[in-house]
C-alpha cells in the first residue's frame, strides 16, 4: 500500500491523528454514524489539511497517502464500531481519481483486516474539487456503490457545481453546509434554500444531513423544514478520545421526549397504522433466488431492498427482469458467472421517510415523486414498511376529514382541537419567540339581540377575513374559538411590531364594525340596548379586546395549558378594562421562578388570579378542551 511513499512521507503521516464527530439521528438522537476529521496536521509539518493533500497531490501520491489515513482512520475507530453499529463517514479528495497513482480494489482489503463490511463506510465527496472527467468520476463512483459503499456529497451549497456534482454521484446522502444551516431561523433565503435542497434530495431517494449544527434554534429549524440527520457542537464538538462518544446523545432525546409528552407526533399512530410491512430482499441476494420469488409471489409487483444493518437501498421491481424472463436465453444470461449475480444494477432508489414526519411532509415527498410504490418508511433509519400508493391516498383522505372536522363551521378556520395542538407545541418550542394573542368583541351580544344573529354572523366573518389577511405568513396561526372569540399566535416576532399591528388590527375592524349600524347609530356612537342587567342604557358601539401573551425564547416554559389559558383570561379582563383596548405581558411573570443555592434567603409570593365565574373560565375551557392535566379551578401562580 505505501511502497511508493518513502520513509519520510510514512514518518509525517504516522503523526496525524482522526477526531471524530457524531452524526445523529433528529428525530432520537441515536448516532447513525461519525464522520472522521483530520488534526495535527502541525505535528506532521503541514500548514494545513488542504496543504497536506496538495501535497501529495502535486507528487503523484494523492491516493497511497489517502489509503494511508483511510487505514489510520479504520483502525481507530473500529474498537468503538465492535461495541454498537455506526457507519464511518470518511472524506474523499475528488483529485484521487485523476491521481497518476490511483487503484482500485485496496479498500476491500482494509476492511477485512480491520472487521468493517462495505455497509459500514460512507465516503464523503466534496465541492471543493471540481471533477476532471465527470464521466470517468462517476464510473469511479458507480464502483464503489456497486461493492456496497454508501456516498454521500459533503458542504451542498459551497461551490457552484453542485446540482452537477449530485447528478454525477447520486448520492445517498446530501449534507447541507454551515453556511445556510447559520442563522437560518432569520433568513427565509437560507429556509428556502434548504428547504428546496431536502425536497430535491428525497426526491431522489437520499437524506439530507446538515452540517454545523451550533444552537437549539438551528436544530429546530433544520427539523420543521424535514432534514434527517444533524452533526455539529449543538450535539458534540469533534473529539480524539474514543472515550467521549456515544451511542446516542441525550439532548437530542430528551426534546423528542418532551415532544411526544406535548403531543407533536400526533399523525404518528395515523402513519404507522397504514405501513405495511412487505419483507425486503437483502442486497447481496442473488438475482435467481430474486427472480424465484417474484415467481412464489405472484401479486406482488416489487420488494424493498435492505442491507446487512436493515438500512433501505431502494426498491427491485418485477419489471426489471421482464426481458430476461420471456427471452428464449434469459435465464441462461442470468445464469452466467459472467453476467455477474448481484442484483445492484437492478435496484431502483426510491424516497425514503421516517416515521416521525408529519403527514403533511409525507404527502409533499410522495406527490413530488409521483411513482407508483409509495414511499420506504424508516424508523431510527431502519426499514420498518411501505406506504402504498393506496396508503397515501387514504392519509391524505383522512387529514381532510380531520381537518374538517376540526374547522369552525362558520369561518372555515382551525377550532379548539387545533388550537390546543398549537399551544402544545409552542409552550415545548423554545428555540423562539412565541405570541398567544386572544380576541373578544366588545359589545357584540346588545348588537346581536339588536340587529339579529345573522347580521352578528357577518360581523363574525368580518373580523375572520381581517385576521386571515394577518395570518398569511408560515410563522402564525389563526383559529376561532367560538362565537366572537378568536386566537392568533405567531412566532419569531418582536413584541413592539406584534403589539402594533395589533393596535392597527383592532382599529380596523372597529371601523369596519361601524358599518354594520344604522346612521343613526353610526352618527350617535351608541345604541339603546339592554345591558348584562337586563338594564336600558347607550352601549357603545362593537370593538375588540386584544390579549396578547409573550413566550420569550431560550427560556424554559414550566407551564400546562391550563395555566396559559387562565393567564391569558386574565389578560382579557384587563384588556377590556384599558382604554387602548389592548393588555401584553410576559408569561414569566407568571410563572414560579425557583430560587437556587445560590439565593438561600429567596423567598416564594403568591397572587391569585381571578378570572370572570363565566366567560373567561369558558375561554379557559374551550383553550384546554378537557385534555389538560391539573384542576380547572387552580388559579394561583408564583412570582
Amino acid at each position: 500500500m505505501s511502497e511508493l511513499m518513502d520513509g519520510n512521507w510514512i514518518k509525517r503521516l504516522a503523526r496525524v491523528d482522526h477526531a471524530f464527530q457524531p452524526i445523529v439521528n433528529i428525530h432520537t438522537g441515536n448516532t447513525f454514524g461519525f464522520e472522521a476529521l483530520l488534526r495535527c496536521h502541525s505535528e506532521a509539518g503541514f500548514s494545513s489539511i488542504d496543504h497536506l493533500f496538495d501535497t501529495a497531490y502535486e507528487q503523484g501520491l494523492l491516493h497511497q497517502v489517502d489509503l494511508f489515513l483511510r487505514e489510520k482512520a479504520l483502525e481507530k475507530f473500529a474498537a468503538f464500531k465492535a461495541k454498537t453499529h455506526t457507519k464511518l463517514f470518511y472524506n474523499l479528495d475528488n483529485r484521487l481519481f485523476d491521481s497518476m497513482d490511483y487503484a482500485p480494489g485496496n479498500t476491500m482489503t482494509i476492511l477485512d483486516t480491520h472487521g468493517y463490511s462495505q455497509d459500514d463506510i460512507c465516503f464523503e465527496i466534496s465541492e471543493k474539487h471540481k471533477f476532471q472527467d465527470n464521466q470517468d468520476a462517476s464510473k469511479i463512483l458507480a464502483a464503489y456503490r456497486f461493492q456496497g459503499f454508501k456516498i454521500a456529497v459533503d458542504d451542498c451549497g459551497t461551490g457552484f457545481s453542485g446540482l452537477q456534482l449530485i447528478y454525477y454521484t447520486e448520492p445517498d446522502y446530501i449534507k447541507i453546509d454551515r453556511f445556510f444551516v447559520q442563522n437560518m431561523e432569520n433568513d427565509p433565503k437560507k429556509r428556502l434554500v434548504i428547504s428546496t435542497l431536502v425536497n430535491f434530495a428525497h426526491l431522489m431517494g437520499s437524506l439530507v444531513l446538515a452540517e454545523g449544527v451550533e444552537t437549539l434554534e438551528e436544530y429546530a429549524q433544520c427539523k420543521e423544514i424535514g432534514c434527517d440527520m444533524i452533526q455539529g457542537y449543538f450535539v458534540q464538538r469533534p473529539t480524539r478520545k474514543m472515550a467521549q462518544l456515544k451511542s446516542r446523545y441525550e439532548i437530542i432525546a430528551e426534546i423528542s421526549r418532551t415532544e411526544r409528552r406535548n403531543g407533536s407526533f400526533k399523525d404518528r399512530s395515523l402513519i404507522t397504522g397504514e405501513i405495511k410491512y412487505i419483507k425486503p430482499i437483502f442486497a447481496n441476494c442473488d438475482i435467481l433466488t430474486v427472480i424465484d420469488r417474484f415467481k412464489k409471489e405472484e401479486h406482488t409487483s416489487f420488494f424493498p431492498v435492505i442491507n446487512q444493518h436493515e438500512e433501505p437501498v431502494g426498491l427491485i421491481q418485477d419489471t426489471a427482469f421482464k426481458e430476461y424472463i420471456y427471452s428464449k436465453f434469459g435465464r441462461q444470461l442470468l445464469e452466467n458467472p459472467s453476467f455477474g449475480k448481484e442484483i445492484s444494477r437492478f435496484i431502483t432508489k426510491i424516497p425514503i421517510a421516517d416515521i416521525h414526519s408529519s403527514v403533511e411532509k409525507l404527502i409533499e415527498t410522495y406527490t413530488q415523486f409521483n411513482n407508483n410504490e409509495g414511499l420506504i418508511m424508516v424508523d431510527d433509519m431502519k426499514y420498518v414498511g411501505v406506504l402504498s400508493t393506496k396508503a397515501m391516498l387514504k392519509l391524505i383522505n383522512e387529514k381532510n376529514l380531520t381537518l374538517a372536522r376540526n374547522q369552525n363551521p362558520l369561518t372555515r378556520l382551525p377550532g379548539n382541537t387545533m388550537i390546543h395542538e398549537y399551544f402544545s407545541e409552542s409552550l415545548a418550542d423554545v428555540s423562539t419567540v412565541f405570541h398567544f394573542i386572544y380576541f373578544d368583541f366588545d359589545n357584540f351580544k346588545p348588537y346581536n339581540d339588536l340587529y339579529g344573529f345573522r347580521n352578528g354572523d357577518r360581523q363574525i366573518l368580518m373580523f375572520a377575513d381581517l385576521l386571515k389577511k394577518a395570518g398569511m405568513s408560515e410563522n402564525r396561526f389563526i383559529g376561532h374559538v367560538g362565537g366572537d372569540d378568536f386566537f392568533m399566535g405567531i412566532k419569531g416576532a418582536a413584541t413592539s411590531v406584534v403589539k402594533s399591528e395589533m393596535g392597527k388590527l383592532a382599529r380596523t375592524f372597529k371601523k369596519n364594525a361601524e358599518s354594520f349600524y344604522d346612521k343613526k347609530s353610526m352618527e350617535s356612537g351608541f345604541i339603546l340596548a339592554k345591558d348584562r342587567d337586563g338594564q336600558m342604557r347607550q352601549i357603545p358601539l362593537m370593538t375588540v379586546s386584544v390579549a396578547i401573551l409573550e413566550l420569550p425564547e431560550n427560556v424554559a416554559r414550566d407551564c400546562s395549558i391550563e395555566e396559559a389559558g387562565n393567564i391569558i383570561a386574565q389578560l382579557k379582563k384587563k384588556a377590556k378594562q384599558s382604554e387602548s383596548g389592548i393588555s401584553h405581558a410576559c408569561i414569566m411573570e407568571f410563572l414560579c421562578v425557583k430560587m437556587t443555592a445560590t439565593f438561600p434567603c429567596a423567598t416564594q409570593f403568591s397572587f391569585e388570579l381571578t378570572p370572570d365565574p363565566g366567560r373567561d373560565m369558558a375561554l379557559v375551557e374551550n383553550l384546554v378542551d378537557g385534555s389538560a392535566p391539573g384542576s380547572k379551578n387552580d388559579n394561583t401562580y408564583f412570582l
